[in-house]
């Protein structure tokens, strides 16, 4: 055993590459995943499974050169897809590149075979080293390119709009709203974008002194007219696989992240070797999040980087990510610390809901209002906390995150999160949850 551990973990890229396309030659000659018989699903299972162990091994020898190469030492910032596929022009076939990726997302992910899983590999063995993995962090929270180009426009007119999102600029605070009507507000591949530049726009605005964060009205049946916060991922489109791996990175580090720990501003220079233990130097605001009707999934998880929740009396909160088949983003690192260990175990593995109005909701709402008053309790928190001067938000929002989850604390978890989101992102478990409990085979994008 000890030598064909050592056989795996020193196979050269060419030869690893060939075994991946061995692989992979096997697998085209079964039948798509979906058709398989049992026995030839856990043939293909063992095939997945074998190479993903050795493109690990591999990652484990050679990811954190590669990133040194690719960041020059650390001097040059690259977001995670951006890094992802340059990576990939230096590994072809280890890692997938844009155009097998767009091809596979013809696929329903039902008949998916993996392509993304190796991309969860190499950023958990990114995140797996201190120095890169605080720099890849640093890296997704800098402004995206699009933010610093629609930041003169939004100074100007106090308004973007961009589509699934849109931020607006009233008195001291930047109102971002999500406009995923169709699909009550999920936050999915087409939204998450959109979310992090309006974010991005906030944070940066000079005169914005504090964020709000709210869904809009929604065109669904159900809620026509009637504003809801958010549905969570868009599962539809995940079973029918729209939904890339990646999209769940750009939430964590990204989107969620931003929102807990600011930006990291272009006169703020990186290294690999910046001391992890130096004070974070972002630039960061106040978060209100407004909930109407529900917070689900990737919904909930955004209540726990805010600092201030204001819920809809009757709104509840959940997170059903474990009933679906995947991990519900940082949550797992982040739901105790409002509501207890035991609590966020049942919320978790059993799909506990928390609706507001209960001294549990409570323990995640500040405050809980009539549906006719939420413009007002908005408005009345926006004064209580512009009204007092604003004295150095970002610094307690710093010393606080020194006990409750410090940088290293983040890139601890996300070494595990990048590894088990891409398994189970593409197992045949997911499929069956989908099938059984949101009647994924009825329901159409």
């Amino acid at each position: 055993m000890a030598a064909r551990d050592h056989a795996i973990a020193t196979l050269t890229a060419t030869e690893l590459r060939a075994a991946i396309n061995s692989g992979r030659a096997l697998l085209s000659r079964l039948p798509r995943r979906s058709q398989r018989t049992q026995t030839q699903k856990k043939a293909s299972e063992v095939i997945v499974h074998l190479t993903a162990d050795a493109v690990w091994r591999f990652f484990r020898r050679h990811a954190v050169p590669m990133y040194r190469e690719l960041t020059r030492e650390g001097t040059q910032s690259l977001r995670v897809d951006a890094l992802l596929w340059a990576a990939a022009d230096r590994w072809p076939n280890i890692l997938p590149t844009r155009a097998e990726l767009a091809a596979e997302s013809e696929r329903m992910q039902a008949d998916k075979d993996g392509l993304e899983i190796h991309q969860g590999l190499f950023i958990s063995q990114i995140m797996a080293n201190a120095q890169t993995g605080h720099h890849l962090i640093r890296s997704m929270l800098r402004p995206r390119v699009e933010s610093l180009a629609l930041l003169p426009e939004f100074i100007a007119a106090g308004y973007v709009d961009l589509g699934t999102a849109h931020v607006e600029l009233r008195g001291e605070a930047g109102h971002v709203t999500i406009c995923n009507e169709k699909y009550l507000n999920s936050e999915d591949d087409t939204v998450v974008g959109p979310l992090e530049i309006a974010t991005d726009l906030t944070l940066l605005h000079p005169e914005v002194k504090i964020g709000v964060l709210r869904g809009s009205a929604v065109s669904h049946p159900k809620y026509q007219g009637q504003r809801v916060f958010s549905s969570g991922i868009n599962l539809t489109r995940i079973y029918q696989g729209k939904q890339s791996y990646l999209s769940f990175l750009f939430r964590s580090m990204g989107l969620h992240n931003k929102l807990y720990r600011g930006v990291l501003v272009d006169d703020e220079p990186d290294r690999l070797d910046t001391p992890i233990e130096e004070p974070e130097r972002t630039l960061e605001k106040l978060w209100i999040a407004a909930v109407d009707k529900f917070a689900i999934g990737g919904g909930c998880q955004l209540l726990l980087v805010v600092d201030y929740v204001i819920a809809e009396a009757g709104s509840y909160f959940n997170l059903p990510a474990r009933k679906e088949g995947f991990l519900p983003g940082a949550a797992n690192l982040r739901l105790s610390r409002f509501v207890g260990e035991r609590l966020a175990r049942e919320a978790i593995l059993f799909d506990r809901k928390f609706y507001a109005d209960t001294p549990e909701g409570r323990l995640i709402a500040n405050e809980v209002v009539p549906t006719d008053e939420m413009d007002l309790a908005v408005s009345r928190c926006i004064a209580r906390a512009v009204g007092s001067g604003m004295v150095s938000p970002g610094a307690n929002r710093k010393a606080i995150r020194q006990q409750t989850e410090p940088l290293e604390a983040f890139r601890n978890y996300l070494t595990t999160y990048a590894f088990e989101q891409a398994f189970l992102h593409l197992s045949d478990q997911l499929i069956v949850n989908l099938e059984r409990d949101w009647n994924a085979r009825q329901r159409k994008l």
